[in-house]
């Protein structure tokens, strides 16, 4: 029915209502979603063709690839997977239904700021939000007061290896949680899967290393969490841009649209949330999502091992979508043998014997998904698969297709789009052409597509590539708090190269504020 009435003559018509109705920018403009496209005609295809699209965008490879997989990108980490979905829920979060969003879709709330403000850590901040911070001893020693540290959470002592005596200690690396094991953080979401919950309380003991650090520069009590927050939030700004949209496009593209200007994601005052970017460009995360992974020493493939770290045990070990939901110890908080080793997600020194270690990349960028994300849990038939969601949110949204966006950006940019010929290479394209997609193909599976072909599955082509950078820099040039506020403006902190700051950065940063003596400890806490 959404495919019939998104095709339906007036169609179009209400899109371009829905654009006048609120103008980006605008007194509300800054809450909402929008097009960047306006003008395009929305691509309609039935839920019997998308089926058949996401059916083919399956990795044909076996579940039980080797690490490493012949599928690996080499280029990004795995733990930018997951980085990548924290900073999506930082800057988005649609609560309205699909049947309202289609009736008027440059109207549906952004429950989320766009802009990279850490709002889904500081929440309201003080005061508001009392209940994400920690508490202290009075002066005097009488009671206790509010702190400017956040709150951070305690995994209970576990089961050890099958292959040593004893248990894991109890360890300072959980979410903080109620009784109920609900985690006490800005966003839920955040608790959805066990490594998007550890990089967020990897953020939250950024925040706190950074109060220490400007504590021991004399930074006064009054201002310490108001300096923190903004050390904080400027530095994760530079890290979204130079670590994160970099990786995803290319070295010197952040620098380049700084100087050139933004040629299609324009606003008046304030930045909106792009329905070609939230719905479409930035779902490639879902393509790079791994099976299983090698989590830590215990939670690993190869033997010796407890368990694997598959897909399934990574949301089960989460409050939203798992299982730490009871108030008995051990059940309602994380067990401490599933403490993440952050060596093996990110560009970390390590270990200096290597026999049980393996380093988990992304899958590549590609119109691929792993099976785990052709069956989720709680759906049956088409609705189970996540490629079959995604294409037809962007039906029901009303998205332009790729090849439209591309004639439009070649307007203003130059670039070779993506040919049919290309869109139709592989098994994949093999079916796309056949429901002629390859002439005319959902935005989500042409950006993906085009990594594939024109960026080796490491990158984004041209038109993805275009869309998320000009979003990215857009969200923080439209911040009149943000570090691009103070001309000139470099990062600060303790990094391997001075004036730039990076993930690995922050989780050394992190892990020497918690041991000086010993900071390979905070980077994996429960030892090799």
């Amino acid at each position: 029915m959404a495919a019939k009435m998104a095709a339906a003559p007036g169609a179009k018509k209400a899109k371009a209502g829905a654009a006048a109705a609120i103008v980006p920018g605008g007194k509300l403009g800054a809450g909402f979603f929008d097009f960047m496209f306006k003008n395009l005609p929305a691509f309609t295809a039935s839920d019997a063709d998308l089926d058949t699209l996401a059916k083919a965008m399956k990795d044909p490879a076996p579940v039980d690839q080797p690490n490493p997989d012949p599928h690996d990108n080499k280029k990004i980490p795995s733990g930018f997977t997951y980085l990548g979905q924290f900073v999506d829920h930082d800057i988005t979060l649609d609560m309205t239904p699909l049947s309202l969003a289609l009736a008027d879709p440059g109207m549906v709330k952004n429950f989320r700021s766009p802009s990279l403000d850490l709002d889904c850590v500081y929440g309201a901040g003080p005061g508001p939000h009392r209940f994400l911070f920690a508490r202290e001893p009075a002066p005097g020693g009488s009671g206790a007061v509010d702190s400017p540290k956040l709150l951070i959470g305690t995994a209970q002592a576990s089961q050890e290896n099958g292959d040593r005596v004893g248990q894991v200690p109890e360890l300072p690396n959980d979410l903080p949680r109620n009784m109920q094991g609900v985690a006490l953080i800005g966003d839920h979401r955040n608790d959805e899967n066990l490594l998007v919950a550890q990089i967020h309380l990897a953020f939250l003991k950024f925040h706190n290393a950074v109060i220490d650090h400007l504590k021991a520069k004399g930074v006064p009590d009054d201002k310490l969490f108001e300096d923190a927050a903004r050390t904080v939030r400027w530095h994760y700004q530079w890290l979204v841009l130079h670590d994160w949209v970099e990786r995803l496009t290319e070295k010197g593209f952040v620098a380049k649209i700084l100087q050139e200007g933004r040629k299609f994601y324009r606003f008046k005052t304030k930045p909106f949330m792009p329905w070609e970017f939230s719905a479409a460009a930035y779902r490639l995360g879902h393509s790079m999502v791994r099976e299983k992974y090698s989590h830590n020493r215990i939670f690993r493939t190869p033997i010796p091992h407890i368990a694997e770290a598959r897909l399934a045990t990574l949301f089960r070990f989460s409050n939203l979508s798992g299982s730490l939901s009871s108030s008995v110890p051990g059940q309602g908080t994380l067990p401490s043998n599933w403490v993440i080793d952050w060596r093996r997600f990110f560009e970390l020194p390590p270990p200096a014997n290597t026999a049980q270690f393996e380093f988990n990349f992304s899958h590549q960028i590609d119109p691929l998904l792993t099976d785990a994300l052709h069956k989720l849990p709680g759906a049956t038939g088409p609705e189970a698969s996540l490629a079959f969601r995604n294409l037809k949110r962007g039906v029901r949204l009303g998205l332009p297709s790729g090849q439209a966006v591309a004639k439009e950006m070649r307007k203003k940019i130059t670039f070779t789009p993506i040919t049919p010929d290309e869109i139709a290479s592989g098994p994949d394209g093999a079916v796309a052409k056949s429901l002629n997609f390859h002439t005319n193909t959902p935005l989500w599976y042409y950006i993906l597509k085009e990594a594939q072909v024109k960026g080796g599955g490491e990158r984004l082509g041209p038109v993805g590539a275009r869309i998320v950078g000009e979003v990215f820099v857009g969200l923080v040039q439209g911040d009149e708090e943000s570090f691009l506020s103070k001309p000139g403006w470099k990062p600060d902190l303790p990094a391997a190269k001075p004036g730039t700051f990076f993930m690995t950065d922050l989780l050394k940063f992190v892990a020497k504020a918690a041991d000086p003596a010993n900071p390979d400890k905070g980077l994996n806490p429960i030892g090799d």
